[in-house]
Formats: structure tokens, C-alpha cells, sequence
């Protein structure tokens, strides 16, 4: 295995990461507290410069950075290996794994200087410290167990919100936490819990098995939760060792690459769609064939031990360019796009200050009095923008509501063929009973009560997913064409802003000072947007009524032994077309308040800063204006003070954008 791919190299270029975050951190610190001392100051010489906007994003953005880590999410059925990949990737036993869920509760693995466990809860009670056995007898889960919480559609621990395990690993200590979630193949409440922390992490590692193939419940996982919702996601098919073993002879090598091929055509077909990045296939940087066992066993040996032929080493090289370097980037990217706005705003308003400073009081009097049209017109911009959005934020509310009426009132139509795809006859849950007239005990009519129950439920959550992504291109499309709108307001403010500045300093000074009334449309605001719209059109009570009222009729219903399949569907039908308009009608408000509250929060952000733009340019002025009319300003002194404001920032700026660079050349 070449050195690149090799754990320690993997550590170390997560480490250069980190010290790059840590010094761009520092450059952004000391631009907050040049401008934070020049504002100080400025309140005794000429005034404030009115940057404490720009103050409070550069803190804002120095925290994120030195508090910055890739988050992986661990995603996988029970009995996948999923915590044997885990230790292997840690280069640790840690995670204890055996037949049964490791864990009942979304676990976050951190760095810290000692092992120590810790539960955090939902109802304000304070984290409760545990040691590590405690921690497995206290919240490991029966199978058993699991099944009857999954049929009263509770979780284990309704009260704990999740768990945290700190250990001093190397892995751990350069900015990587893990989330390993409890097995997708358990309760409905638990899988909520796993997959509803997708868009908190920076890429999925999705855990598959070699000898089960892509089964019906992790492809409704992938189309549900991971399609077209612009995921990372590294696709690891654990224990493709045992592919050899399985076979008659393991030595025939032409037998193995025959099952292999075979293997791996399943497994693209059933992947590929999940492996598109902006049109791009990227299967094979995408789908690895692993041994984690094997990989395990190496590493607990020594740490960096050559990985080859266990698919790790090829694993680990994907996710050191992704995290290193795609990942990487954009966060560091956000950063030095602010400080070379933030450096750019402190010249303009610098190179303002200076020219106004030559005019004597009365002067200053009356050019302001002379701009005072222009902030009206901008007060008009802000309020033209405003109705704009709200205009199109009750339009585009209501047309997704009405689309989700429309959508559940039509499943009717589909249901028949649709319900097919539930009844997977190789898991023998749904019609085991069927071919009897009658059940022959009680506890076949109870797990045939559980196999319609579960089958439905399964029917309509995938259905409202389904619905679910549609809603969120459809709201991602709005605010995509709706940017158009927010250019033509930027340019119309830019313009009034010149004119403001021609007025104030003359006509040779021309700055082009802008605010970001962009329209926040990338995948934190959608991944956002998406998720406050799925608190609120996923009932989960309305869904269990539903099953509970079906299948009470299908039980007391006489089974006939030719068209028992057909009747049951039927009357699942009949039953489910009584609860869709009551379904269709307590949802609406929800969607319809949901959609709303995402035109409203980019409303606020963007008024906002429209407001705090116009108010700090007045208040610049007025601040002149009043130490002017206090006390005579010595501008010889002044005009060495905001020199030095202007040089110290760009520097600080050159800095980090050295610093940035050079990650980029490595």
C-alpha cells in the first residue's frame, strides 16, 4: 500500500487542516480586534465607522473555524459490521459489537483527554457521566424488546437525547467526530432518529453486506432519505472476504471472478443513482469493497499497518480527498470570502472618512441634508424587496400545500399496485397466513395483525418522503429563479449608494460598498428548509390510526383461500380512502405555516441587514457630525489612525489568504 494511503498519512493531512483553520482563525481574531479597538477609539476622534456587523460575523466566523470538525455519520442495517468497521477505522476495539444493537441511542464519538461517557437529555435534566459498561448494560437492546417498541411506535429512551463517548484517539484528536447511529433495521422511532441527523454531518458512510445485497429495507433507506438530496455518501460492502469462502471451490479463481462480477453488477445497479455528483458518475469513488475484520485485526497490531487487500487503504485515500480537500476547502472558502469583504468594507469606509474630514461643519450639514432622498430611496428598496419576498412566500406556500392535498387524496388511484412492493415474499411477513381459512392460533393472528401494520406503515411513510423531496425542489427551485429578483434590488441599491457617496465626497470618489442580499440557496439553507417542512408533514400519530383502524377490519374479515391476497388489499384500500381526506386536511396548515417560516427567516436575515447597512450609514455620518461639533478633530492624528485601521486589517487579510493558498498548493 503506497504511503498516501497509509492511516498516518490520512492523520497527517487532517492535522495540516486543522492548523490551517487554527491560523485563519487567528487572522479573522485580529481583524475583530482591530475593529472592535478602532470603534473604541473612533468615539473620541472622528467617530465610529459603524462595524459592528462586520465585528460580529468575523467573531462569529473565528469561533466556527477553531470549533470546526468533520462529522461522519455511520449508517447500516443490523448485522452489517458496522461497529467492526468502526474500530477498524478508529484503529481500535472501542465499540463492543455483537448480534444485538450496540446501542439504543445516536452515539457521538469525540476526542478527550480521558475515556468518559455522557448522556445528555431531552427535558433539561443536567448530562449524566457513566463508565463504559454501564453505558452498554444500561442502553443495549434486546431484538425482542426492539419488536415491541416498533409496534407501539415508541423509542427506548424517549427521554435521552443522545449519547457522547471522549477518548483520546489520534483520529479523534485532529477534528473528527464520528455519529454511530443505531441499526436502520430496528424500530421506526429509531430509524427517525438516525436518518434525521443526516444534514448535520459532513459525509454518510453507509455500511452493506457482502452476502445481502442491497435488501428492501436499505433500499427504501437510500431512496427515502439519501436520493437527490445532495448527500456525500461512501458506500462501504463490508466482509467481501467472505465472497471466497462462500464458494464450493475458494481456490478456482475463475469461479471467484465470475461470482465477484456478479456481485458487483448487483450491487451498481442498486447503487449507481446514490453515486451523481452535479451530473457526474463517481460510483468508484464512492462504492469500496471492504474487510473489516480483517482491516481490525492489522491495525490493533500496529496502528499503521499496511491495509492491503482488506479495501481500507482505497477507502481511506477517497475520504482523505473529500474531507482534506473538497470538504476542506469550502468551509475554509466561506472565511476568506468575509474577510476579504470585511477588508474591502474598512477601505471604503476608511478612504469616506478621510475626504469628509477636509469639509468643515457646515459644509458636512449640508451634504448630508443633500442624500437625504437617497436613504429614502433605500428605505423604499428594503420595503419594495420585503413585499416582494412576502408576496411570493404566500403564494409558493399555499401551491405546496394544496400539492400535498392533492397528492394524498390521488394515492387511491395507485395503491393497488403500489402496496405490491410491501409484501416481500422472501421475508415471509405479510401473507405467511393467507392460504388458511382461518388462523390457527393466536399468535399467527398476531403476527399477521404486525406484518399488515408494518407493511402499511412502511407504505405511507415512504410515500410521504416521496412527497417530501418533491416539496424541496420545488421550494430549492423558487429560491434559485427568486435570486434574480435579489440581483436586480442589489444593483438598484448599489446605485443609489454611489450616488450617496458622489454627493457626500465628490464625483472622484466612487466606491462600490455592497451588502449580501443574496439569496441563501445552497444546501445549508435547503437541508435547513427541508427539515423544519419534515417536523411538520410527517404525523406520525395520524399514520398509526390509520393502521390501527385497517387493520382491525382486515382481521375480523373471513379469508378466502383463491383471491386472499387481492381481498386484503382491497379492503387495506377501502379502509385507507376513509382516512385520506382527514389526513389531507390537518396537514395543511402545517405545510402551509412550514413553507412560510422559511421565506420569513431569509426575510429576517436579509431586512435585517438591509436595515443595519442603511441605519450604520446614517449613523456614520451623524457620528462625524457630533464629535465635529464637539471639539476640534486633529486630522493629522486621525488620519494616522484609520491608515493604520486600514493596513493592519489588509494584512491580517493577506495573511489568511496566504494561509489558504497554501492549503490549496499542497
Amino acid at each position: 500500500m503506497s504511503d498516501s494511503v497509509r492511516p498516518a498519512n490520512f492523520l497527517n493531512r487532517l492535522d495540516r487542516v486543522v492548523r490551517t483553520r487554527q491560523r485563519m482563525a487567528d487572522q479573522l481574531s485580529t481583524i475583530a480586534e482591530t475593529l472592535t479597538q478602532s470603534e473604541f477609539d473612533g468615539e473620541k476622534a472622528s467617530g465610529k465607522l459603524e462595524l459592528e456587523r462586520e465585528i460580529e460575523d468575523i467573531v462569529t466566523a473565528s469561533k466556527n473555524l477553531r470549533q470546526g470538525v468533520f462529522r461522519l455519520l455511520v449508517l447500516g442495517d443490523m448485522k452489517r459490521g458496522k461497529s467492526t468497521f468502526l474500530n477498524a477505522l478508529i484503529g481500535e476495539n472501542l465499540l463492543p459489537s455483537d448480534v444485538n444493537p450496540c446501542t439504543a441511542l445516536l452515539t457521538i464519538l469525540k476526542y478527550g483527554p480521558e475515556k468518559k461517557v455522557t448522556i445528555y437529555f431531552r427535558d433539561g435534566k443536567p448530562p449524566e457521566r457513566i463508565d463504559f459498561k454501564s453505558f452498554k448494560q444500561r442502553y443495549t437492546i434486546e431484538p425482542e424488546a426492539a419488536n415491541k417498541l416498533e409496534q407501539k411506535q415508541e423509542q427506548a429512551f424517549p427521554e435521552v437525547s443522545h449519547a457522547v463517548i471522549e477518548y483520546p484517539l489520534a483520529l479523534l484528536g485532529k477534528g473528527v467526530e464520528i455519529v454511530d447511529s443505531p441499526g436502520l433495521n430496528d424500530t421506526e422511532a429509531r430509524n427517525e432518529l438516525s436518518l434525521g441527523y443526516i444534514h448535520n454531518c459532513h459525509a454518510i458512510l453507509f455500511v452493506l453486506r457482502a452476502s445481502q445485497p442491497c435488501t428492501l429495507a436499505e433500499r427504501r433507506y437510500l431512496e427515502n432519505y439519501i436520493k437527490d438530496r445532495g448527500l456525500s455518501v461512501f458506500f462501504l460492502v463490508n466482509a467481501w472476504d467472505q465472497v471466497k469462502k462462500g464458494l464450493i471451490d475458494p481456490d478456482n479463481t475463475e469461479e471467484l471472478a465470475e461470482a465477484e462480477a456478479k456481485l458487483r453488477k448487483v450491487f451498481r445497479a442498486n447503487l449507481a443513482e446514490y453515486c451523481q455528483v452535479d451530473g457526474v458518475d463517481v460510483y468508484d469513488k464512492r462504492v469500496f469493497e471492504i474487510s473489516a475484520i480483517s482491516a481490525l485485526r492489522r491495525r490493533i497490531k500496529d496502528p499503521n499497518a499496511d491495509l492491503a487487500g482488506t479495501g481500507f487503504g482505497e477507502f481511506v485515500q477517497a475520504l482523505n480527498i473529500f474531507l482534506t480537500q473538497e470538504q476542506a476547502i469550502s468551509e475554509l472558502q466561506q472565511a476568506r470570502t468575509l474577510a476579504r469583504q470585511t477588508q474591502k468594507r474598512v477601505r471604503e469606509a476608511v478612504a469616506r472618512r478621510i475626504l469628509l474630514l477636509e469639509q468643515n461643519l457646515e459644509e458636512l450639514k449640508q451634504r448630508i441634508a443633500s442624500v437625504e432622498p437617497q436613504f429614502t430611496q433605500l428605505n423604499n428598496i428594503q420595503h419594495e424587496f420585503r413585499d416582494e419576498i412576502r408576496t411570493l412566500r404566500d403564494r409558493k406556500a399555499r401551491a405546496i400545500a394544496d400539492s400535498f392535498k392533492t397528492y394524498i387524496l390521488r394515492l387511491e388511484y395507485t395503491f393497488e399496485q403500489d402496496f405490491l412492493r410491501y409484501q416481500p415474499e422472501e421475508e415471509r411477513r405479510f401473507f405467511d397466513f393467507l392460504g388458511e381459512r382461518r388462523f390457527s392460533n393466536e399468535r399467527q393472528r398476531e403476527e399477521f395483525d404486525q406484518a399488515i401494520e408494518q407493511a402499511l406503515l412502511q407504505y405511507v411513510n415512504d410515500k410521504f418522503c416521496a412527497w417530501t423531496l418533491t416539496a424541496q425542489k420545488e421550494l430549492t427551485a423558487t429560491f434559485n429563479q427568486f435570486s434574480a429578483s435579489a440581483e436586480k434590488y442589489g444593483a438598484f441599491y448599489i446605485q443609489v449608494t454611489d450616488q450617496i457617496s458622489e454627493k457626500l465626497a465628490g464625483p472622484t470618489f466612487r466606491p462600490r460598498i455592497s451588502i449580501a442580499i443574496e439569496i441563501e440557496r445552497d444546501d445549508d439553507f435547503s437541508d435547513w428548509a427541508t427539515d423544519k417542512m419534515c417536523q411538520a408533514y410527517l404525523p406520525k400519530m395520524n399514520v398509526v390510526g390509520i393502521v390501527l383502524a385497517i387493520c382491525g377490519i382486515c382481521l375480523v374479515s373471513a379469508l378466502q383461500e383463491n383471491d386472499a391476497r387481492q381481498q386484503i388489499v382491497q379492503m387495506t384500500k377501502q379502509e385507507l380512502v376513509k382516512y385520506l381526506p382527514q389526513m389531507a386536511q390537518e396537514q395543511w396548515q402545517p405545510i402551509y405555516s412550514a413553507v412560510q417560516e422559511c421565506f420569513d427567516a431569509y426575510e429576517r436575515e436579509v431586512i435585517k441587514r438591509m436595515k443595519d447597512d442603511i441605519q450604520g450609514r446614517k449613523a456614520e455620518l451623524n457620528n462625524l457630525v457630533k464629535q465635529k461639533e464637539s471639539h476640534e478633530i486633529n486630522r493629522t492624528t486621525e488620519l494616522a489612525r484609520l491608515q493604520g485601521l486600514e493596513n493592519t486589517v489588509a494584512m491580517a487579510y493577506q495573511a489568511l489568504e496566504t494561509e489558504y493558498q497554501s492549503l490549496l498548493a499542497r
